[in-house]
């Protein structure tokens, strides 16, 4: 299981997707700069030990609406080995860990292949802030089959009801303080 350690990083998490989130394509506050708030997220453990995974909730404040995003990331302690950029975030110094370099996860093969065992009920999420400690809230459905594509959902959206087999779903916390539920990720038919 992974130790997440309670230090400082610098730049922090919402430093770098202030920065970084108005460059994706789905970003949807084209026309201005992020404010980002932490909504919530969950971890998975890598069974190596060496790559940090957390799927993050942001919440971006700056426009009329607040919009929910998933950012998946993934930390190392060294360049993924997948080019210069392939989705590189950035760089932080870790209080204990000393420089990570903290990946958009979806171009982490770690982070995909422990997000397929998840979808396959095979993984464990975890607390997004603790040690050894398995996050109850999050609920997955697997997916049937031995093999499938799947995708995360980068803009999220409140659930009615449970969700379906293939959908990882988890909840987030709204600016205004209201908790809500939604899918995270899907295997794709």
């Amino acid at each position: 299981m992974a130790v997440v350690h309670q230090t400082t990083m610098n730049p922090g998490k919402l430093d770098l997707l202030t920065e970084w989130l108005p460059r994706q394509h789905w970003y949807l506050g084209a026309d201005r700069a992020p404010v980002l708030v932490k909504g919530g997220g969950f971890r998975l453990d890598d069974p190596e030990g060496e790559v940090g995974i957390e799927f993050m909730v942001v919440v971006d404040t700056a426009g009329p609406d607040p919009v929910a995003y998933l950012v998946p990331m993934s930390y190392r302690g060294a360049p993924n080995g997948t080019g210069p950029e392939a989705g590189l975030i950035g760089t932080s110094e870790h209080g204990v860990l000393g420089t990570r370099w903290i990946y958009d996860g979806t171009a982490d093969p770690v982070l995909m292949m422990e997000l397929a065992a998840l979808l396959a009920g095979r993984a464990v999420p975890q607390q997004q802030n603790g040690s050894d400690a398995a996050d109850p809230t999050v609920t997955v459905h697997p997916a049937t089959g031995d093999s499938f594509d799947y995708e995360v959902i980068r803009v999220l959206h409140p659930l009615e009801g449970e969700g379906a087999p293939g959908q990882v779903v988890a909840g987030w916390v709204r600016p205004d303080g209201t908790a809500v539920r939604g899918v995270f990720a899907t295997a794709l038919p």
